[in-house]
């Protein structure tokens, strides 16, 4: 093996520049066109390239040295065989001027997007463009601590945990689903989504990524409520009214948010404070042909059960119509989300954000229901509450639908 000093190669008209990165250190694997050091002079910077393989065997410079045309920067071990073969002259390197990096660098990389103004150009080596590149971060939005604001690889990395941890914050984003071409393994069909289902997937997601959403279930008896309603069918029908079991819902939950009030509130963009809404809008989905939609049913502590009934039954309908306006979807409090006309039981909903918790129903099935002696028929309600974390806490779920129930399972406590 031989020992050869890598050099700093002519200069041009510059005297003298600064060694502004050292790239390898002892012991370092380099192949042809390697960086070795970066240096920089008044006007730009440019990495200097190894002229060959080997190994490094000594740095004899150090950020901040001042190095010119001639001087030895690297103690390289290369082999006897390479260095007998090796007959052309050492290849030289421009002078730094404000250009692209010299053809000795390595293979070509893809080029960096056109700048989008007439701004200076970041102020980086190209062994930093090289390192940012790699990461997808953009050096026109970190900020320089190196002398006169250069940006240093440190910036770069403290750039992207920066970014990470505001992330984490905030709702990380999670990697995208690798495309499969489903046509390989057999007949397949594209359909478009609906104009709401399109709509209401960003949202959907941004809820469901930025709030920690719990959900906590309960079975509620509404048998005498269903007796009450089964009685009240004549009057419905002479109204021409549909009388619900939501509507009975609607009825009962502003009497429970105001015994609970961090249910009906939001939280304050900076996450330090909670805003507690001193009005009872509940927003209720409904199903249409299209997607689910969620207009808001405004003032629902002012209302009866027969105003509440006449309004679910118009509301819907111009959901379903497609006739529904902006503010009829805007300024809800708490919502509600009711699976009654369709079956099944518990679920999840999620949590309308910037709301911080909502209401699930679901059918209601009759079971046998143990009072103590034998077992009864009863009407059971499965009710699901989902919220989010941040605000509330599982006591505190558990007390507001262990209330609710009690409420629903026996009007009269509503009015006490």
């Amino acid at each position: 093996m031989a020992i050869k000093e890598i050099r700093v190669p002519p200069l041009g008209d510059v005297e003298a520049v600064d060694v502004i990165e050292v790239l390898v250190k002892p012991g370092d694997r380099v192949e042809p066109d390697t960086p070795l050091i970066t240096l920089e002079s008044d006007k730009a910077s440019m990495d200097m390239p190894s002229p060959e393989a080997g190994k490094v065997q000594e740095v004899l410079v150090k950020v901040g040295d001042k190095v010119k045309e001639g001087d030895a920067v690297v103690r390289l071990e290369v082999s006897e065989a390479a260095q007998a073969l090796q007959t052309a002259p050492e290849p030289k390197a421009r002078a730094p001027e404000p250009s692209p990096p010299p053809p000795s660098q390595a293979a070509p990389r893809p080029a960096p997007p056109p700048p989008v103004s007439v701004a200076a150009p970041p102020y980086a080596s190209p062994s930093v463009r090289r390192f940012a590149r790699k990461l997808g971060v953009d050096l026109s939005q970190v900020q320089g601590s190196g002398p006169k604001g250069r940006i240093v690889r440190e910036d770069v990395e403290n750039f992207v945990k920066a970014r990470l941890s505001a992330s984490s914050a905030g709702g990380l984003a999670i990697p995208a689903v690798p495309e499969v071409d489903f046509a390989k393994f057999g007949p397949v069909e594209t359909l478009s989504l609906s104009r709401i289902k399109r709509l209401t997937g960003p949202h959907l997601r941004r809820a469901w990524l930025n709030a920690p959403q719990v959900t906590q279930h309960h079975e509620v008896d509404i048998s005498e409520l269903e007796a009450f309603r089964e009685a009240l069918r004549p009057e419905a029908e002479r109204r021409g009214v549909k009388l619900t079991l939501l509507a009975f819902v609607l009825k009962v939950l502003p009497k429970v948010l105001a015994e609970f009030p961090s249910f009906n509130a939001s939280l304050a963009p900076d996450g330090q404070s909670l805003i507690l809404k001193r009005y009872y809008h509940i927003g209720v989905a409904v199903a249409t042909p299209e997607g689910l939609v969620v207009p808001v049913i405004r003032d629902v502590d002012r209302k009866g059960v027969w105003a509440l009934a006449e309004e679910l039954q118009e509301v819907s309908a111009r959901a379903r119509a497609s006739k529904l306006k902006p503010d009829d979807l805007q300024g809800g409090s708490f919502s509600v989300s009711s699976l009654g006309g369709i079956g099944g039981g518990f679920f999840t909903p999620i949590v309308n954000v910037p709301e911080v918790a909502i209401l699930g129903i679901a059918k209601a099935r009759m079971q046998p229901v143990w009072d103590g002696s034998q077992f009864v028929p009863r009407w059971m309600l499965p009710v699901s509450l989902s919220y989010d974390h941040r605000v509330i806490d599982g006591a505190e779920g558990a007390k507001f639908i262990v209330r609710f129930g009690e409420l629903l399972q026996d009007l009269r406590k509503s009015i006490l």
